[in-house]
């Protein structure tokens, strides 16, 4: 997991009144403590997605991710990333052979507070353009309902080539490829 460096901000550990909110939601302590514990920042979400730290402004809950740090701010859907790099909470189970082990699905959660309530069995995406690319592979996600429809959307390629079909050389048209 993300080791906390100086280049991270600040970040310590939930205080007893973020533990008591998320036990009152549902949440088991188990997934607030593993596979890494729940951490707390203050600050605010800048224009660009990302986290900036500062030292009044409102409370977040920090996951580590491999790569970058996500935020969240609970009892919103505002959520931020320290670097930008990640693409979703728990997105480590994605390309876990385990996670489809079975043939169970990879689930896909609206919030944070639901994939906590479920210990952390899934993921919540943050960055949707990239949803394409990172779940195209997958066997089989199982998505709550009310992402159906948005995850349908964003499972198609952002973009296609342009297709022609070969026909017999023109002499009008060098081969540009053949080396002389």
């Amino acid at each position: 997991m993300t080791d906390v460096d100086p280049y991270y901000p600040h970040i310590g550990w939930l205080l007893p009144r973020h533990l008591t909110w998320l036990r009152a939601h549902g949440v088991p302590m188990a997934a607030i403590v593993q596979p890494e514990p729940v951490r707390l920042a203050r600050g605010y979400r800048a224009a660009d997605g990302r986290f900036e730290h500062f030292p009044s402004g409102p409370a977040w809950l920090v996951f580590l991710e491999p790569e970058d740090l996500i935020f969240w701010r609970p009892g919103t859907v505002e959520m931020a990333t320290w670097n930008g790099r990640s693409f979703a909470l728990g997105e480590s189970v994605i390309d876990n052979a385990a996670t489809f082990a079975l043939g169970y699905p990879l689930n896909v959660f609206a919030n944070p507070v639901d994939w906590l309530r479920a210990g952390r069995d899934g993921v919540v995406i943050i960055a949707w353009d990239r949803t394409f690319d990172r779940l195209r592979d997958c066997p089989h996600i199982a998505v709550v309902n009310a992402l159906h429809a948005k995850l349908e959307h964003h499972l198609q390629p952002p973009r296609m080539p342009k297709i022609s079909v070969l026909r017999e050389m023109v002499e009008t048209r060098p081969n540009h490829r053949r080396s002389a």
